[in-house]
């Protein structure tokens, strides 16, 4: 395949990923991954995605154009199932194939000699498996499993695609080579707001909390700082919207239950894009306290509708907000952050200035730009 490969069309292009858009836990990275599968194939570029399948799905589909192959029914069950798939029938018929890794490598860029190959990592899971995965499998995910696999891949010296410079920087740290590695653009759903004036505020200062309540989103640390901020900031809401239903989600609002300033906490339930959009544009700031993210998603998309956020200075986050350029990083405890809400809402100067750097920023950050760095990386890895 030359180098000028991508410049044709009807390339044969192989995707093999965890899930796809329709999966019930899917997040921003499908919503990113589509889109760039999407572009491919109306590049005239023919896409097959080799992905786990779901109550309800079938096992074979074309979804948007692109060939959809569905096995194995769990995270648990799918990757073995798909890497004996993309043996048996798969192997050795593309042109480009991209292997993203979610936790669990397939290591089929290792069994392929025929293509272009890359590996696409949104971030590596690490601190995840402690707070997502059940004991003693959380231990060995952490010690033992994404540390091997992880420099076994770096060692290989297949390229490597990111979606942000702190997971640019944990890969080098495992082997992979600085200028085998590509970061490229994220991209959101959403259209930026034409003017700030359409993001109508609600009369009291709202935070913001949205997305699944999960252990490693620590969904607790931020009704732990919005407790703290209330001493700075009286009249101060937190409106929380997210799925609850596991035991985190549970934890969490029997917390908010207990919580003094319980009236003032609003739990939503999960919310239809339209609740979403009405949030985002209606509270004064996001925050997000996960133990790690391949960007955050959730921050850009607030800051495209008028909103900043106070984030941890996580990976990830520490990408997708610009401190006091766009928002505030700040350390891992709620107290800080407190304080940063605080410093956030009580000047209003500064409040406006970080809401427009947001907002302004944003409108950067689309699925077009990400298309065309990945063109780049794909033309300029086998050059």
């Amino acid at each position: 395949m030359s180098t000028s490969s991508l410049r044709q069309r009807g390339e044969r292009i192989l995707w093999i990923s965890w899930k796809d858009r329709g999966h019930p836990e899917w997040g921003g990275a499908e919503v990113l991954t589509h889109e760039l599968r999407k572009r491919f194939r109306a590049d005239g570029h023919h896409v097959t995605l080799l992905t786990s399948g779901y109550d309800g799905a079938a096992t074979q589909e074309l979804c948007d154009g692109i060939e959809t192959i569905r096995v194995g029914n769990n995270r648990y069950s799918h990757p073995l199932k798909a890497i004996t798939h993309y043996a048996r029938h798969l192997r050795n018929r593309y042109d480009l194939m991209i292997e993203e890794v979610n936790a669990t490598p397939y290591f089929s860029v290792l069994m392929e000699r025929a293509a272009k190959r890359f590996l696409f990592y949104h971030h590596l899971e690490r601190e995840v498996w402690l707070h997502e995965a059940p004991p003693p499998l959380n231990l060995l995910g952490y010690h033992v499993f994404e540390p091997l696999a992880t420099r076994a891949l770096g060692w290989s010296g297949v390229p490597l695609i990111t979606v942000s410079e702190s997971t640019r920087q944990e890969m080098i740290g495992y082997g992979f080579q600085p200028e085998r590695i590509s970061v490229i653009s994220e991209g959101i759903e959403l259209e930026p707001l034409t003017d700030l004036d359409q993001a109508r505020k609600f009369s009291r200062p709202t935070m913001l909390s949205l997305g699944g309540l999960r252990a490693m989103k620590r969904t607790l640390d931020q009704v732990k700082a919005f407790e703290f901020a209330k001493a700075q900031v009286p009249d101060l809401q937190l409106k929380i919207a997210g799925d609850a239903s596991g035991p985190y989600g549970k934890q969490v609002l029997s917390y908010i239950a207990r919580s003094p300033y319980a009236k003032d906490i609003d739990y939503l339930g999960r919310v239809s894009k339209p609740q979403k959009l009405k949030l985002m544009r209606s509270c004064h700031v996001i925050t997000v306290t996960s133990v790690k993210e391949g960007w955050g998603l959730i921050v850009t998309e607030a800051a495209s509708q008028g909103t900043p956020a106070a984030v941890y200075d996580v990976p990830g986050l520490r990408d997708s907000v610009r401190h006091n350029a766009t928002g505030l990083v700040t350390a891992e405890n709620p107290e800080t952050l407190a304080t940063a809400v605080a410093q956030l809402l009580q000047n209003q100067d500064e409040y406006e200035r970080l809401r427009f750097g947001a907002w302004d920023w944003s409108k950067r950050i689309n699925f077009d730009q990400s298309y065309a760095d990945l063109k780049q990386a794909v033309l300029g890895a086998y050059a």
